[in-house]
Formats: C-alpha cells, sequence, structure tokens
C-alpha cells in the first residue's frame, strides 16, 4: 500500500478509470453481439441500425482512450464487411 498521498489518489484515480474502462468494453461487448444476432437473423434492417450503434459507440470509445483508436478502425472495417456480405448475399 502506498504510504504518499498522491500515490494514494493515484491509486484512487485508477480504480475508478478501470471501472468506467470495464464498464465500456462490456457495453461494446454486448453491442457487438446484437449486431452478430441480427445478421445470424438476417434482419438486415435490425443490422443497420446495431451497425451505425456499434460504429458510434467505439469512436467514442478511441476518442476517450478506452481502446486504441486503430482497433476501433479496424473493428468498424470488421463489422461493415460483414454487413455488406449479408446484404449481397440476401439480394
Amino acid at each position: 500500500m502506498a504510504n504518499i498521498k498522491s500515490a494514494k489518489k493515484r491509486i484512487l484515480v485508477i480504480n475508478k478509470k478501470t471501472a468506467r474502462n470495464r464498464r465500456v468494453k462490456e457495453h461494446l461487448k454486448a453491442i457487438l453481439k446484437n449486431f452478430e444476432a441480427a445478421i445470424a437473423e438476417g434482419n438486415l434492417e435490425l443490422a443497420k441500425e446495431k451497425l451505425n450503434l456499434a460504429e458510434k459507440k467505439l469512436r467514442k470509445a478511441a476518442s476517450k482512450g478506452v481502446i486504441h483508436k486503430n482497433a476501433a478502425s479496424r473493428k468498424v472495417s470488421k463489422l461493415t464487411k460483414k454487413f455488406n456480405s449479408a446484404v449481397k448475399n440476401a439480394g
């Protein structure tokens, strides 16, 4: 355990940030799972909504430093490719 006041404060701040990052990441996982489910069902209208939501949340998480911006871009690209192939196969 830290003895210095500033080190004690840093521990508290880190715990807060860790909790926030964990919540955001869990929320992102749920959104991505919903998108995957919509694609699996073949519900392209719902999948389009989920894709837009996922992109928005991923970009926001990247801007806040929860995930790296390249990781967010990679995930958005992967989801978009999956959605476009589903549209191509359905149509």
